[in-house]
């Protein structure tokens, strides 16, 4: 394990010690399309769709929705083309061969369109509580900084990584933290660095 871990666990509990999902969603469906409408984006963009999508569709409804319709709701998120294709075609794929819940097999989860291993690791993880650690850029830039990870490593050596330096039972709220500590405080641009416990430890420390 790093050496540095239990400094980065201590500083990460005293930030966010009760972590949570920034996403809105009501049940297992709507948390899997918004994972799947966050790519790209923010889970504030999301936020700020999702509510009016949900409330005009339920999941068959949303099955058999118009494309352009799915388009203009979604339009802020990003990639709405596709994204409105994806949204359809889960629905559709929930309805007609899972009697509308989400399955929790990794590999059937990954073959539905615009569903990889980050969005199935944070499903997972965020609804049924399963240990498991999704890398989103976030996650990513705040492990090549604090030297949990090589700078050149993807997501998958970064992930695997992280399942070593931290304890399976704590994988979850990990995540999630990590997740937080890189959208407010070791943002891409301008990070806050000056009051920041990790900055000692921290690969880019000259560049601040």
């Amino acid at each position: 394990m790093n050496k540095n871990v239990p400094l980065i666990e201590s500083y990460l509990d005293e930030l966010f010690p009760d972590p949570k999902c920034e996403l809105i969603y009501h049940n297992d469906y709507e948390l899997l399309i918004a994972i799947m409408l966050s790519a790209q984006s923010t889970d504030k963009r999301v936020n700020s769709v999702t509510p009016i999508l949900f409330s005009k569709y339920s999941l068959e409804e949303l099955s058999r929705a118009d494309l352009t319709d799915l388009e203009n709701i979604i339009h802020s998120v990003g990639s709405f083309h596709k994204k409105a294709i994806y949204t359809k075609e889960i629905a559709k794929r929930l309805i007609n061969e899972f009697d509308g819940k989400v399955p929790t097999d990794r590999e059937v989860l990954e073959s539905f369109p615009g569903i990889g291993r980050k969005t199935v690791n944070v499903f997972l993880s965020e609804y049924y509580g399963l240990p498991e650690i999704a890398v989103d850029t976030h996650v990513d830039r705040v492990s090549k900084r604090l030297k949990l990870a090589y700078s050149n490593d993807d997501v998958l050596k970064i992930e695997k990584k992280l399942q070593r330096h931290f304890k399976k039972e704590d994988w979850g709220k990990r995540h999630l933290q990590l997740v937080l500590f890189g959208r407010y405080y070791c943002k891409a641009i301008k990070p806050e660095c000056s009051n920041c416990k990790l900055r000692d430890i921290c690969r880019n420390k000259k560049d601040f």
